[in-house]
């Protein structure tokens, strides 16, 4: 059975692969913000993103850090402007889509691909979490995506 890309799953692995990541051990944010031309900073105050500049809070753990970075990247790659001034439906999708994009982002669907994951969900959702340094709930949101996308194919 053959995972079928959305466009989210295609932008990733084509972001990735054009600055040469490919494996789960390559995914460091500074590394990542590097290669992408983005300025990323660490301030004891909430992640958010100011053009070409992602603002990670200080204060969080490094796992929450990176899911954080996986949503401010989505700004950068695919919103424009100040969402100040967006109305609130438009800036609720916006928030809706950068969050999306941070489970594909953090754990990439082309990498998930060449895993061997565990039968177990229980056990899967700890490979996720260890492999990709991401969250329980997150890895098991991660999992359940993979997985509805497998069964709609099948």
């Amino acid at each position: 059975m053959r995972y079928t890309y959305n466009l989210m799953e295609e932008y990733v692995k084509r972001m990735y692969n054009t600055i040469g990541i490919y494996h789960p051990h390559q995914l460091d944010m500074e590394s990542i913000a590097a290669r992408l031309g983005i300025t990323l900073i660490y301030l004891p105050y909430g992640s958010m993103t100011v053009r070409d500049v992602i603002l990670i809070d200080s204060r969080i753990s490094p796992i929450a850090q990176w899911q954080e970075f996986g949503h401010e990247l989505c700004h950068i790659e695919w919103h424009d402007g100040n969402q100040r001034v967006l109305p609130s439906s438009f800036l609720e999708y916006q928030e809706w889509k950068a969050s999306n994009f941070a489970y594909h982002a953090c754990v990439p669907t082309f990498m998930i691909d060449r895993m061997n994951l565990p039968s177990s969900e229980a056990k899967a959702i700890f490979v996720i979490q260890e492999t990709f340094n991401v969250d329980y709930e997150f890895a098991k949101k991660r999992l359940k995506q993979y997985i509805l996308n497998l069964q709609s194919i099948g």
